[in-house]
């Protein structure tokens, strides 16, 4: 799974994203819109965490996405 992937699906993997980063709200996710920095940043800010933390977070999400 790629992220083109996820932006392009991205009202189906609200949910997943929610599941996994429960301090997002869906209005962050609809801001968000499907991009990777945007999301990375929301999590930065709402989880206090450093950017790369929330990338490495992210990259970690993604790889455990099933095909």
């Amino acid at each position: 799974m790629n992220w083109d992937q996820v932006e392009g699906n991205w009202k189906q993997f609200k949910g997943k994203i929610k599941e996994q980063w429960g301090k997002l709200t869906d209005d962050h996710l609809d801001t968000i819109a499907g991009k990777r920095d945007q999301l990375a940043g929301k999590i930065q800010e709402s989880y206090g965490i450093s950017k790369d933390e929330a990338e490495k977070q992210i990259a970690e999400w993604e790889k455990n996405l099933k095909d």
